[in-house]
């Protein structure tokens, strides 16, 4: 229905996206230099995919091409434009292949000496491939629903929607567009590390603000985040557990309660230096009126359950996996008992593989990926 309030909401949703897409394209040429052509060409790739292909085959493309972008990205190194220049120029005719091997080396060169502040743009284009997938299979599931809406169905008001809902209900089909689609990849204060937003959450409280957004909760988590960053400087300055592990000292001489105690404070470090870009970007957000999920609900201290652990940690990731994987896999199963728990544990296999490769493309992270299976076993067995 298009009442006042909706075509309001729309007019909202269009001035901000529009905002949004122009802002992007600035911040995204000052992060990243001329690299940022090869960011946008992969995302008219994954975008053409998701508007081209039959909806039968979206999903497992959606998979292949953004599985593909991880190891293309790790194995290319960001494609250096010298790299392509060079390869280009290997096609030229043998008799100008000395002056356009020159020619090539000048203009890929070139290119690449304008980088930006962030010159290794593959680094952290992980966070963007999570928010392709998310349109991808965003869309791919509204095309379920075109039967009717769902806030009329449920007889919802949309401006009042709860965090579970603006998730799970789909967007107009109009919203799934490029402008939309750009903005939303490339949200300036979630782009570089998240937390993780998808598609339908992002036009939602784009059209409409939440109610979570106060002025008083902002300035509350600002202060937040000011106490977290004055621990984090007070522990680096009086807890010397980082220097003394980058000094390679002889381990023998620590009693295993030291051995311990470095260990833990170490995680501590680790656990701080996580929370503060996390902390940071999601205030950027609140300030612009967008509510993402809070990663680190929990000090690593306070935790009592591993999968407790897991799903605290990075939990707009975790909240992801669940949406995108575990459950289009069938979750923990239908059937009850040893077969259930057993398919249970074998689709959490398949998610932390998924989770090891997204973190860098090394074996050693695919052991860590599977011995976090194994620890999270003795629960999933349990419940």
């Amino acid at each position: 229905m298009n009442t006042p309030s909706a075509l309001s909401a729309d007019a909202r949703l269009k001035q901000r996206v529009r905002f949004d897409a122009g802002f992007a394209c600035l911040y995204l040429l000052a992060l990243h230099g001329t690299s940022a052509f090869k960011v946008v060409a992969i995302l008219y790739i994954n975008f053409s995919l998701a508007k081209c292909l039959p909806r039968s085959y979206l999903p497992l493309a959606t998979w292949v091409f953004n599985i593909g972008v991880l190891f293309a990205n790790e194995w290319g190194r960001g494609y250096p434009y010298e790299e392509i220049a060079r390869l280009l120029s290997s096609w030229s005719p043998a008799s100008a292949m000395p002056a356009s091997e020159k020619a090539a080396q000048n203009w890929g060169t070139y290119l690449d000496s304008y980088s930006g502040l962030q010159p290794r743009w593959e680094i952290l284009f992980n966070f963007t491939v999570l928010r392709l997938i998310s349109f991808d299979l965003d869309y791919c599931w509204s095309l379920d629903r075109l039967g009717g809406s769902a806030l009329e169905k449920k007889q919802l008001d949309p401006s009042d929607l709860s965090e579970r809902d603006r998730v799970d209900i789909s967007a107009k089909s109009e919203d799934y567009s490029f402008r939309n689609y750009f903005a939303y990849v490339l949200y300036s204060p979630l782009y570089l590390t998240g937390p993780i937003l998808t598609f339908n959450e992002y036009i939602s409280q784009q059209r409409y603000t939440p109610k979570s957004i106060r002025r008083d909760r902002t300035v509350l988590y600002a202060i937040r985040f000011l106490v977290s960053l004055l621990t984090m400087e007070v522990m680096l300055h009086f807890l010397y557990v980082v220097a003394i592990s980058k000094s390679q000292p002889t381990w023998e001489i620590y009693t295993p309660f030291q051995l311990s105690m470095l260990g833990y404070f170490n995680l501590h470090i680790i656990w701080l230096k996580l929370l503060l870009p996390w902390r940071f970007f999601r205030l950027w957000a609140l300030l612009d009126c967008i509510d993402p999920p809070e990663n680190m609900v929990r000090c690593m201290s306070d935790n009592y359950s591993a999968l407790a652990f897991w799903r605290g940690w990075h939990r707009s990731f975790n909240r992801w996996i669940v949406r995108y994987i575990y459950i289009p896999l069938g979750g923990s199963g239908t059937s009850p008992g040893s077969w259930g728990k057993a398919w249970s544990v074998f689709n959490m296999l398949i998610v932390f593989t998924f989770v090891a490769l997204w973190h860098d493309i090394q074996l050693k992270l695919l052991i860590w990926g599977w011995l976090i299976t194994l620890f999270v076993l003795p629960e999933v067995l349990a419940g």
